[in-house]
This record gives structure tokens, C-alpha cells and sequence, in this order.
């Protein structure tokens, strides 16, 4: 059975006062230029008051490890979503065995692009083709200007990135941003069957995902690379990063 969550993502509100109607025109020379300036005050308030009310997004997703079970969901999801070639993957789970019979224990880590703030990927590409979108809050490609030259995918450092095998360009986990934008929850989001992913705006201070970050200790991989990955991990086991975990 499968969950769906409303998106939490929200865009403040605005309201612009009217100003009340003046006499400025007893003077046919004054009032022209007085009239000028006011509209360009005007103006010019009015695009400081939006660019204000506009905070800037951040998508970002918790994976709560304690609920994955490895049933592998989330990555049939997304190759259903986007019919996801044979032998590349946008979203997958690693698995990792350890201890010796009778005592053992298998642990799940969900991959996908950590849509980092600031992306090695990015800084590479020759074209833009790889950029990071600020206005929809996540790392994105334009397929249009990829030339297909693989150097995103070499300096990705979570090996996210793969080159489809029949557009001949960079391809990865876009958050499902087309339904992100029509207020519905990434696919693997909406499959996961132990609400094990959580999904919303990093900036807003009253998404679940803003709250589970403050109030767990979350960890987010190869955190001394400087990245700023916004893919955060509740409980996650050294073993199956391979390494040890900086908080």
C-alpha cells in the first residue's frame, strides 16, 4: 500500500498598499517630473517589497534509516516515473552485509543526487548545462546545451550521475520537480510504504523536513568535501558509507 504526502512547500504572500490619490498637478511644469520620480519610487519599493517576500528554496529530502527495510521501492518508483534504462539507475539502494552467522546484520542506504549546495558538478561543465536552479531550490540539467562530455559525472562525488544510453546526456534525480511544481510529493517519496523519506523546502521553517533536521542528529555523506548535500540521513551506518561519519 502506498503513502501520499501533500507537499509543504510555501510561498509567502504579498500584499501591496495603495497609496493615497495626491493633487500634483497645480503646477503643469512641477508636476510632470514630481510625477516621474514618485512613479520610480514606486516602483522601485514595490521590487525591493517582492524580492524580499521571495525566500530562497531548498529542497531537501530526510531518509529515516531506522523505517528502510531495503524492499526497494523508492528505485522502482523512479524507473517507472522516468523510464529509466536497463543498467543505469536515477535513485538505488546499497546493501551491505556484516557480523558472521548467527550474529548478522544487513543494512539499507538509499541513494540519489544530494542536489548539493555547492555541486562540483556545476563549476565543471563546459557549457551550463549542469547548474544549480536557486529559484526551484535544487541542482538541475538542461539536456538542450549537454554536449554529453561526462565531466559532471566524473566530478560528481556520490557517482549520481550516469549518461543515458539513448540521449547521449548527464542524467540523474531531479527530485521530481515536475510534480514537485504541481504540489505532489517526488515519486519515490510517494511509494516509500514505511514513510521513510520525507520531502519539502530545507527554508521553510515549518516543513517537516526543516523540522526532523533540527530536532535529529542527521547525517549527510562525505561531509568534508564542503558540498552542502541536502540529502540528510537519520541513523546511518559507517559500514555501508565506508567510512567514518563526521556530524
Amino acid at each position: 500500500m502506498t503513502t501520499r504526502r501533500e507537499s509543504s512547500d510555501k510561498v509567502p504572500e504579498t500584499t501591496n498598499k495603495k497609496l493615497p490619490r495626491r493633487d500634483f498637478f497645480k503646477k503643469s511644469g512641477t508636476a510632470v517630473a514630481s510625477a516621474a520620480i514618485l512613479a520610480g519610487s514606486l516602483s522601485a519599493c514595490n521590487f525591493q517589497a517582492k524580492n524580499k517576500s521571495k525566500t530562497k528554496k531548498r529542497l531537501a529530502m530526510v531518509i529515516d534509516l531506522r523505517k528502510c527495510y531495503g524492499c526497494h521501492s523508492c528505485s522502482i518508483a523512479c524507473k517507472s516515473e522516468f523510464n529509466v534504462p536497463l543498467g543505469v539507475w536515477r535513485s538505488w539502494v546499497k546493501t551491505i552485509d556484516k557480523g558472521k552467522y548467527p550474529k548478522v546484520k544487513r543494512s539499507f542506504l538509499p541513494r540519489l543526487c544530494n542536489h548539493c549546495e555547492n555541486p562540483p558538478c556545476v563549476s565543471v561543465c563546459p557549457t551550463q548545462a549542469s547548474h544549480r536552479d536557486d529559484e526551484k531550490g535544487l541542482v538541475d540539467i538542461h539536456e538542450e546545451r549537454c554536449i554529453g562530455c561526462k565531466m559532471c559525472i566524473v566530478a560528481c562525488p556520490y557517482d549520481a550521475r550516469f549518461s543515458h544510453p539513448t540521449k547521449k546526456v548527464a542524467n540523474k534525480c531531479d527530485f521530481c520537480i515536475h510534480r514537485v511544481e504541481k504540489g505532489v510529493v517526488p515519486s519515490c517519496v510517494n511509494t516509500c510504504p514505511s514513510n521513510a523519506r520525507i520531502f519539502g523546502d530545507l527554508n521553510d521553517p515549518d516543513s517537516e523536513v526543516r523540522k526532523l533536521v533540527d530536532t535529529n542528529k542527521v547525517q549527510v555523506l562525505k561531509p568534508e568535501l564542503d558540498t552542502e548535500p541536502s540529502v540528510f540521513y537519520i541513523d546511518l551506518d559507517e559500514d555501508a558509507v565506508g567510512g567514518h561519519i563526521t556530524t
